[in-house]
């Protein structure tokens, strides 16, 4: 088919379309709405996931994590429920080993299943709820690049004196002081009076929009945190190590550690867990590989509904266009010629179809952009554009080997 003839087989096709304008939107509604599906989740998707990426790097460099759990979604088994609580000692211990640079064991009084704080916090006649608190050693600040937006983190000699000073997350101290500077202030918590010294940036979210739960934390010195809570002993530990190339020796090294001194047996598993920001990106992978799965899913159905639509229009097409077929072949119109035109009818129907999921999905995809992170692919618009001619090409064949095969004769004289 030459240039001339393509020209002329869109044009036709186009005509198609603007004759049968309720039929032909009906036709390709299915493909419309499998592209848009597809522009959508993966546009949300791909939000999702630089956002999940920003707020991982947020949590600083060459650290890992050591828990009695290990990390991940759903409740915890028997067995773990049963193990030891990692120790102050524990923490301490792993500060000598020779790759580590610092270390701060951690607690916090929170409601994990709710992923909120149990606490009030009170200044004057404001209140804040839900407020986790979190006890830490100074040397949290060694581990990770905190941003401060007013004051400053806590000293050592502060956390051994059990100082009652605390550094507020973004939002609580904006619900406290939303019109006035809260260092040096005094606020209540749980019936004792804690002097202000520090207020924490805003923390990057894993996902989604509204609050991020870390913003609405109180930061106090690990022994003040004792005499507020002494019935809270699972400490959270976390490492930081001086070179990215040591991670597994710096892995080996705490595991080594800690099986000794929770005397765990050779032939035993470790009770305890360790690991990185590269365990949230892997589990993360593992929820978006089934949101792409359900993609998938929910498109196909759509581009096969589609897909059926578009070859009942075409046959219907051919019925209609049957003597227009047999004057074509009169003429020396070949069998190549009348299949090329058909199927070529049949993608343009589908791009089309195409063009306007895009830009549907687009739109839908910006709209969503005021709820959750978005972020629009131009690889997943090629993708999808070129699924749904694809699908013009698979089921506009069968009508068009059809068109191409009939007889001339019976052609023209078909009413």
């Amino acid at each position: 088919m030459n240039l001339g003839d393509f020209k002329e087989t869109v044009t036709m096709a186009l005509d198609t379309l603007r004759a049968n304008k309720l039929r032909s939107g009906l036709t390709i509604l299915g493909i419309v709405i499998g592209v848009s599906t597809v522009i959508l989740i993966s546009s949300v998707i791909n939000g999702l996931n630089g956002q999940v990426s920003d707020a991982v790097a947020s949590f600083g460099t060459n650290v890992l994590w050591v828990f009695r759990f290990e990390f991940g979604f759903g409740r915890p088994s028997t067995e773990m429920l049963t193990r030891k609580q990692l120790t102050y000692e524990d923490a301490m211990a792993m500060k000598d080993l020779p790759h580590v640079t610092a270390v701060s064991p951690g607690l916090r009084y929170t409601n994990f299943q709710f992923n909120e704080g149990n606490v009030t916090a009170k200044y004057k006649s404001r209140k804040v709820q839900s407020v986790s608190i979190e006890g830490d050693t100074a040397a949290v600040k060694d581990v990770y690049d905190y941003n401060m937006t007013a004051g400053r983190m806590f000293t050592d000699t502060e956390e051994e004196r059990a100082s009652d000073v605390v550094v507020l997350g973004h939002d609580t101290a904006a619900g406290l002081f939303p019109s006035e500077n809260p260092i040096g202030q005094e606020i209540s918590l749980e019936g004792r009076f804690f002097t202000v010294i520090g207020v924490m940036d805003k923390q990057k979210s894993l996902v989604g929009g509204g609050k991020n739960p870390q913003d609405n934390y109180a930061y106090v010195p690990l022994n003040t945190f004792h005499k507020l809570h002494p019935e809270v002993l699972d400490y959270w530990v976390s490492v930081k190590y001086d070179d990215q190339k040591n991670r597994p020796l710096v892995e080996d090294e705490l595991r080594d550690l800690l099986r000794r001194r929770r005397k765990v047996p050779n032939n035993k598993n470790d009770n305890f867990a360790i690991f990185s920001s590269d365990s949230i990106t892997r589990l993360w992978s593992q929820i978006t590989g089934g949101l792409f799965a359900l993609m998938f899913g929910l498109s196909s159905v759509g581009l096969m509904v589609g897909g059926v639509g578009v070859m009942n229009i075409m046959l219907v097409s051919v019925t209609e266009r049957t003597r227009e077929i047999g004057v074509r072949k009169a003429i020396g119109a070949t069998k190549k010629t009348i299949l090329s035109q058909f199927t070529l009818e049949a993608i343009t129907l589908c791009a089309v179809g195409g063009f306007i999921g895009i830009t549907v999905g687009g739109i839908l995809a910006s709209l969503l952009h005021f709820i959750v992170p978005v972020s629009i692919s131009p690889i997943w618009i090629i993708v999808a554009f070129i699924g749904s001619c694809g699908i013009g090409l698979v089921f506009g064949i069968y009508p068009a080997w059809k068109a191409a095969n009939l007889n001339p004769i019976e052609a023209l004289r078909y009413e």
